[in-house]
């Protein structure tokens, strides 16, 4: 009977989240619930505070409808982006509203990414962080409901230390990244983290709210200082990482960060690009952070003023990254025939508006014919907060699977059992 009430629960609040407002009438049918079961879960739900009425709707011929809408106040999720440049940390309401952002920068100016993903400096910049945004928005710890952290690598979780981070690219080898926040932040034992890959925090983020709403399956591409990926196969599930810019694209090629050579990354990553314009001459400009210097290289190439000369040798090396990358979304065609392709991460949102379309055609000429003809490739939708978004949605997920209930003071499993509760949302 728990497990059926929660079941109850979960089916309205996600509809509501999803296609709310909406009435009690209307949650019948798109639930597939009674009526009578319909107006117990939402007195529920009303009594706790988690759905509020939201106007009304005239009915035919009827007393008007009153609606009903999840309540913003209700819950609380911070979302962490572990990036290249920077770590960001945001507090959302349970709308996915932001209440509260800062950003704390990493040392750039330090070409040893080792030293610059000094697991202590992070660890401080997220305790920092998280106390800050919930200190500009007035919120008591207690009414979060989680904190979702994206960070680069690959990512296990073991009983005694919960979510373990191998990032190789990063020197982070096996890093207990989850005891050591617990052990640092100050929040309530009862606060849950839920520590994963970049790259899926960012496709679940897009396929929930941004360009791949209403595919069947997709695989969304980070394009940072290195490269990533995440392949998704159920439109609300959380997807799978994929070391994608560690596919060897050249034999005996550039040394990749990782220690091998030839990967996609040592070519296609942001980092590999500007070291590719220096080695050939270019000047990128001293001190400037990655994503400073690559708007310069942009503005090299391509100038604004028609009277400036193109600097040839930024527009051959980005041409050629082009067709890296072309070739790259062919192996990912191939390999998964998707239905979208989707472009994100600060330097796939620099790079993307000039250069989709010819990524697009060298795609097309290195994938087979038949799936290159099917799939759609586009930019994400939902910009550099992406990854911040996709992290905090990994707390909400599980909070709607207990049916709105709060996680027990107890290790996050690997990963919440939601995605056959949330299923029907993929046909909206």
């Amino acid at each position: 009977m728990r497990d059926l009430r929660r079941e109850n629960r979960t089916a309205v609040l996600q509809r509501l989240y999803f296609d709310g407002p909406m009435s009690r009438f209307s949650l019948g049918p798109a639930t597939g619930l009674s009526s009578g079961s319909v107006s117990n879960v939402v007195a529920e739900l009303v009594a706790e505070g988690l759905v509020e009425e939201a106007g009304s709707v005239d009915s035919a011929g009827g007393r008007p409808r009153t609606l009903l809408r999840i309540t913003p106040g209700s819950g609380c999720m911070i979302g962490v982006d572990v990036g290249e440049t920077r770590v960001r940390i945001e507090l959302f309401d349970l709308t996915l509203t932001e209440l509260a952002r800062t950003e704390r920068p990493l040392a750039v100016d330090r070409p040893n990414p080792h030293e610059r993903y000094e697991v202590g400096v992070v660890v401080e910049h997220v305790r920092a962080g998280i106390a800050e945004v919930l200190r500009t928005a007035g919120v008591p710890a207690e009414r979060l409901l989680g904190v979702g952290v994206g960070v680069p690598g690959i990512v296990a979780r073991t009983a005694e230390e919960g979510a373990v981070v191998h990032g190789q690219t990063i020197g982070w080898d096996a890093v207990p990244l989850e005891r050591l926040l617990r052990e640092s932040v100050d929040l309530p034992a009862s606060v849950p983290y839920w520590i994963d890959n970049g790259a899926k925090t960012l496709g679940q983020a897009e396929m929930w709210f941004g360009a791949g709403r209403g595919a069947r399956s997709a695989v969304v591409v980070l394009f940072g200082s290195g490269v990533g990926a995440c392949v998704v196969t159920d439109p609300m599930g959380p997807g799978r990482a994929l070391e994608w810019g560690h596919l060897t694209v050249r034999v005996r090629g550039r040394r990749c960060r990782c220690g091998a050579r030839g990967c996609l990354e040592a070519y296609a990553g942001a980092e590999a690009l500007l070291e590719r314009w220096r080695e050939a001459g270019g000047r990128p400009p001293a001190g400037a952070d990655e994503e400073t210097a690559l708007t310069s290289m942009l503005a090299a190439a391509y100038p604004a003023d028609a009277d400036t000369e193109p600097d040839a040798t930024a527009v051959a090396v980005l041409e050629e990254t082009a067709e890296y990358l072309g070739a790259g979304f062919g192996d990912l065609i191939n390999l998964f025939q998707p239905e979208r392709i989707l472009v994100g991460g600060w330097a796939g949102l620099q790079l993307g508006a000039r250069f989709l379309e010819t990524v697009k055609g060298y795609a097309a000429e290195y994938a087979l014919t038949y799936p290159a003809a099917r799939v759609g490739i586009a930019m994400g939708t939902l910009g550099p907060d992406a990854v911040t978004v996709g992290a905090a949605i990994l707390p909400l997920a599980d909070f709607f699977a207990r049916g709105g209930r709060r996680a027990e003071a107890e290790p996050a499993e690997e990963q919440p059992a939601w995605a056959s509760t949330v299923r029907e949302r993929a046909a909206h």
